[in-house]
């Protein structure tokens, strides 16, 4: 069935929203002001419900969905290792690094197609 514009942007823009909150969720893990200045129960949340989203969005697709599927739980992971070392082991603080340029790169370029998506419109 195809989809129409709006329905694809609003599924590339659920994309950069996840990865905005997961990238602000690794930024959490290392960084104390960070992990002051949003509630991580706001932060769970949003994460969880925008996730939960994209899965279903996904079930079309279920190689794309387990590619996702497997991003978040590494992500994280990473995230939750982080945290319970305090931050101070320099490979998971690298990994952590690693992840968020490829949220970076990923969110920049998906916020682009929105742009121009919208634009379009």
């Amino acid at each position: 069935m195809p989809v129409s514009a709006q329905e694809q942007t609003d599924i590339a823009a659920a994309f950069v929203r996840l990865y905005v909150f997961l990238a602000q969720y690794l930024d959490r893990c290392v960084d104390e002001a960070a992990r002051k200045s949003y509630p991580d129960s706001e932060l769970q949340a949003h994460l969880d419900e925008t996730r939960q989203q994209l899965m279903e969005i996904l079930s079309v697709n279920p190689v794309v969905k387990r590619k996702l599927a497997d991003e978040c739980d590494r992500i994280l992971g990473l995230g939750a290792a982080c945290l319970k070392s305090g931050a101070a082991d320099t490979k998971t603080r690298e990994s952590i690094q690693t992840e968020r340029a490829i949220l970076k790169d990923k969110t920049i370029a998906l916020s682009d197609l929105v742009a121009v998506y919208r634009a379009l419109a």
